[in-house]
């Protein structure tokens, strides 16, 4: 009897499947303006490939994005009518069983979900994969491209196995099947992107797969923000955060003031408080290739300078995301005991993100690529907005930062710190090494990510 509900079962499987390849197939002539992007993560914390939707839509194609829904996206995205955000369910962790089983149980009920998720669509002309995660994204799309006649495109932004090395150990049984499984589905791509020179001769080299380097750029609202508009976005910031909050209030109480601007009660007009402290930002996914214990050291460092009588300014430290170790980290800096500078760690809606580093004084990227091969698209966030940055080294941080033209590069907290001490000193003198690096940002004469895209991938696309 069992046996007997198993085959039936089955067949009914492959009825329905013949059923949704052959209404594909009748449906292929609309399939050539239609795109598929694959996130198997949160769509909201997926900025490139918000990105990416948003190009084919202005390109004129529709967009159906998978992703899980976990973080707000762009208004941009979610107020364009040629994008549909379909959301993908995320199995939450097991409570049983060994940590093998449990990976082996999310690997089952992710491809058959997506499966059912891809299948339930319109056809597209080509399924665009965002990596990692790619297991067991890049075979699931592969299967369904085969059977509705869509293109496979790989985005890589970095290895996924070597993220999973972080926290097994790169000898790790799951670490190794990742490495061999993502080498070989890799190459069963018909179009593959990296965000890397760095990447695409490794790719080249090491797992015979032929990339185009696509860079991260930033989108056109990454800029500088108005000093009007700072004043408004401390003022709703202060409401939840005091670092935000103005230190002592103004002799008229009508006269409006954040802990870095005031609004003058008469005019309106919004000035910098004297005396103001700096603000410095990071942001982060709260993972294990960013060792925020570096920061903490340099800005203990920073304090004591200040103790010690040298003219520097307070600090307010703004860190800036979701991830797994924000706990871990917030533990460590609430044992802190500054007095001069203060830290918050926020985590910001979409549209209040580019407006704060638009409003910052420096930016601090702590992160060290787990393969030594992508670069970290916050810092092309915050040279959008002109921000000067002090950035961790790694493999290949020099495709991005250019020590002492747009930014400096540090080895460990002494380096920082004293970089800090430097790029802080007689803060906010105009002629100081700070207001260099910003000039030269805003004479790079950046490229923005839609020029770029339709320099790079859109003639890609459009020649296949």
């Amino acid at each position: 009897m069992a046996a007997s509900c198993v085959a039936l079962l089955a067949v009914a499987t492959s009825l329905l499947l013949l059923l949704l390849v052959s209404w594909k197939r009748w449906h292929q002539g609309r399939a050539k303006w239609h795109v598929i992007i694959v996130v198997l993560g949160d769509v909201g914390r997926s900025p490139r490939m918000q990105y990416h939707a948003l190009s084919f839509a202005k390109s004129g194609f529709s967009v159906t994005l998978l992703g899980f829904c976990n973080s707000r996206p762009y208004d941009e995205l979610l107020q364009n009518n040629r994008i549909q955000i379909v959301s993908l369910t995320e199995l939450q962790k097991l409570p049983v069983g060994p940590y093998i089983f449990q990976y082996g149980v999310k690997v089952i009920f992710q491809s058959v979900h997506l499966l059912w998720k891809l299948m339930c669509r319109e056809p597209a002309a080509y399924i665009f994969l965002q990596n990692p995660p790619g297991l067991p994204a890049i075979a699931v799309c592969w299967f369904v491209g085969c059977l509705c006649g869509s293109k496979l495109v790989i985005d890589w932004h970095n290895y996924g196995y070597s993220i999973m090395g972080l926290v097994h150990g790169p000898s790790h049984c799951l670490v190794l099947l990742a490495k061999w499984y993502e080498k070989l589905c890799g190459r069963l791509s018909h179009l593959n992107l990296c965000v890397t020179n760095s990447m695409r001769e490794d790719l080249a080299e090491n797992w015979g797969i032929k990339a185009v380097t696509v860079y991260d750029k930033p989108a056109s609202f990454f800029k500088e923000t108005p000093l009007d508009l700072q004043h408004q976005l401390f003022m709703k910031l202060g409401c939840t955060y005091s670092a935000f909050k103005a230190r002592s209030e103004h002799l008229d109480p009508a006269t409006e003031r954040s802990a870095f601007t005031e609004r003058d009660a008469q005019s309106g007009v919004v000035t910098y408080l004297r005396g103001r402290p700096a603000l410095l930002i990071s942001s982060t996914s709260w993972t294990e290739d960013e060792d925020f214990s570096i920061l903490l050291a340099a800005l203990e460092k920073f304090e004591q300078l200040i103790l010690d009588g040298e003219s520097l300014p307070s600090l307010v430290c703004v860190i800036t995301g979701k991830g797994p170790l924000k706990e871990y980290y917030g533990s460590l800096i609430s044992q802190k005991r500054f007095q001069h500078i203060q830290v918050c760690t926020p985590w910001l809606e979409a549209e209040d993100y580019p407006l704060l580093l638009g409003s910052a004084d420096l930016g601090v990227c702590l992160h060290k690529s787990s393969s030594g091969l992508d670069l970290p698209m916050k810092v092309v966030d915050m040279f959008g907005c002109c921000l000067p940055v002090c950035a961790v080294n790694f493999q290949c941080l020099h495709e991005l930062v250019k020590h002492e033209e747009n930014g400096l590069v540090f080895e460990d907290s002494e380096e920082l710190a004293a970089q800090l001490q430097m790029l802080f000193s007689k803060f906010p003198d105009p002629a100081g090494k700070l207001n260099q690096f910003r000039k030269n940002l805003r004479e790079s004469e950046q490229l923005r990510w839609d020029e770029s895209w339709k320099q790079t991938v859109l003639p890609l696309l459009m020649d296949r």
